[in-house]
């Protein structure tokens, strides 16, 4: 796949470093713990994670997100009009014919233990302000990406980073778009080498599932171990 100016979409990376240079710039420490869901399930791990899933215009957030939900998943879209032409590219998503204007919900559970509430964000940047409000709480994130416009998910993925929110990278299969190795993805959108970076298809549930099981398996390696008990005293 290649732009009109004969480009591939991923030689228009970010800027090499992004990643550090967004944390600087934006003074953040990386560590949102105290916000998060305090209560867990004895594993030193949250038993209610808030997990955002974010990324460009028409990327399938909303599809990914009721696609997974196992209760009727609320969305707030609304149908495209003539007045967002202009700033509202439909190319290589033609068909098209609504947008997300506040967010998406949904639940999964994986376990008995641990229940995951899926927020959707807008795409579109003149409904980012909510972005802020979505993410307070949040554990982590899945950034679904579009190999033919993968520049659309660099502003989510540098906004998780300034404010130290694990999450991992989901490229959205769609049909007739360029097939990409995931270290190939990695390199162009300058991912720290602890992100993971998966293959879906946010049409297909059990594609959907195991990206959110990625996200959950990273985020436990993200969380501190459990302190050890107390020995009051006694000596080996």
């Amino acid at each position: 796949m290649v732009y009109d100016d004969g480009s591939d979409p991923l030689t228009a990376p970010r800027a090499p470093g992004a990643h550090a240079r967004d944390a600087r710039a934006s003074g953040d420490s990386g560590d949102t713990r105290d916000s998060r869901d305090s209560r867990d399930s004895g594993d030193g791990f949250p038993d209610a994670l808030k997990v955002l899933v974010a990324g460009g215009f028409g990327v399938g957030k909303t599809t990914f997100v009721s696609t997974v939900s196992e209760i009727e998943p609320l969305s707030t879209e609304e149908l495209l009009t003539t007045v967002s032409e202009a700033t509202d590219s439909l190319e290589g998503i033609e068909s098209k014919s609504t947008t997300t204007v506040a967010m998406d919900f949904g639940r999964l559970t994986l376990d008995a233990r641990h229940v995951l509430y899926l927020f959707g964000t807008p795409g579109q940047e003149r409904f980012w302000f909510m972005w802020d409000e979505l993410s307070d709480g949040a554990l982590g994130a899945v950034v679904l990406a579009d190999t033919r416009r993968l520049e659309d998910c660099f502003s989510a993925v540098d906004f998780f980073e300034r404010r130290g929110i694990a999450f991992v990278v989901a490229v959205n299969e769609f049909d007739g778009s360029y097939r990409y190795e995931p270290e190939e993805v990695r390199a162009a959108v300058d991912l720290k080498p602890e992100v993971p970076v998966v293959l879906c298809d946010a049409r297909v549930p059990g594609s959907g599932i195991q990206t959110l099981v990625t996200l959950v398996q990273y985020l436990l390696t993200q969380t501190p171990a459990p302190a050890p008990a107390p020995t009051h005293g006694v000596h080996a």
